[in-house]
């Protein structure tokens, strides 16, 4: 197949790694119980890394890949139209706005003490208009120099520029530059459960701008590369180099998903394009497809099934069951009704995450049956 014929080509593997990102987040955020959970679901507790630490930068990356197929029709004689910055703007307000409601809705309901402005879908928004402006003004060259740049410059602010109270190079929850930066400018009172430090906060989502355009650059890639195994070796190549470089670099920049550091980027960009080769070479180059449908279903709806499953999830934390003086939220007494009573604590937590992950998959697919398919 050519290359202008790919391009034009919707890729199912794009959105089958999408969906396997979703379904992975509503796995790990809805756990029975988050005193009975298996390792391998839950962030590292602060250096290190885990599956789980991989499903948010996985969603970033899908998002650059995406960028280019999408920003590329909106390209004329090699400068963007006026249209496609009106449509960027559009849909990253409607992201940011969509993270403030949840956020605001658990503040509404009692469940934070304050409206926290930052989170994922803020962060989501952000790092892809950011990254999206730069596509769009910048040659490939100075993509690379930018990425290299905003990478070099993280580490040597978090490194080098001294906190008051911490000093420099300090990399703890409250004494690292970023959270400091963020306390500052967005406020404590504003941040994760008004503490010192948030896991999304402002300043570290600029490193989280290149793990978009890493999907951007592999985007590219498949877009000019023929359909065949070659090109799915490249990927595979790329992703074991960025893990390598990721690791070197951890030696002196820890790999930190809450502080999103220089080392976590290539790490997580190193596993997000093993994944996505697998499922180009299995898709796209084998026709092996029977597997992949139902991540497909739940990628063409993801950021609705985000949002929905986020919605239902707070108001099943806010009401209250039975008549005891401290009654159990609805979430706990499902989980210690139907599921640890007789499969366990721990396996009862999974279990409980993976009815929920079923349940949606039930209704996206009735969504898709429609033809009902909800993109900002």
């Amino acid at each position: 197949m050519s290359a202008l014929t790919n391009a034009k080509k919707r890729l199912t593997s794009l959105d089958v790694f999408r969906g396997m990102a979703i379904a992975g987040m509503i796995l790990v955020n809805t756990p029975g119980s988050w005193s009975h959970v298996y390792p391998p679901l839950l962030h590292a507790e602060w250096n290190g890394f885990t599956p789980t630490d991989l499903v948010f930068p996985a969603f970033l990356f899908i998002a650059g890949v995406a960028m280019a197929f999408s920003l590329a029709k909106f390209v004329r004689d090699g400068k963007p139209t006026a249209k496609v910055y009106w449509r960027i703007g559009r849909r990253c307000a409607l992201l940011f706005a969509l993270g403030l409601l949840l956020n605001g809705l658990s503040t509404l309901l009692g469940l934070h003490p304050n409206l926290r402005i930052l989170g994922v879908l803020q962060r989501i928004s952000l790092a892809y208009f950011f990254a999206a402006v730069a596509v769009l003004n910048l040659n490939k060259r100075n993509l690379w120099i930018l990425c290299a740049a905003i990478l070099l410059f993280y580490w040597g602010t978090m490194a080098l520029i001294p906190v008051p109270n911490f000093g420099a190079g300090d990399l703890s929850p409250e004494g690292n530059f970023a959270a400091y930066l963020d306390r500052l400018v967005v406020g404590t009172q504003f941040l994760y459960k008004q503490r010192q430090f948030d896991p999304e906060g402002l300043f570290s989502t600029l490193p989280s701008i290149v793990t978009v355009l890493a999907g951007y650059f592999t985007g590219d890639r498949l877009r000019q590369s023929a359909i065949a195994s070659r090109t799915s070796m490249d990927l595979i190549l790329f992703g074991l180099c960025s893990l390598v470089l990721g690791h070197l670099w951890g030696i002196f920049f820890p790999v930190n998903k809450q502080l999103w550091t220089s080392s976590y980027v290539l790490v997580a960009a190193g596993w997000s394009l093993l994944l996505l080769a697998a499922c180009y070479e299995l898709i796209e180059v084998r026709k092996i497809r029977r597997w992949s449908f139902p991540f497909e279903v739940m990628g063409l709806n993801a950021i609705f099934v985000f949002v929905a499953s986020g919605i239902v999830v707070r108001f099943l934390y806010y009401f209250k069951v039975g008549t005891a003086e401290e009654p159990p939220s609805a979430y706990s007494w499902l989980y210690q009704t139907f599921f640890a009573p007789w499969a366990g604590d721990i396996n009862g937590s999974l279990l409980f995450a993976l009815v929920n992950v079923g349940l949606w998959w039930l209704f996206l697919y009735g969504m898709h049956r429609k033809g009902w398919f909800l993109k900002l």
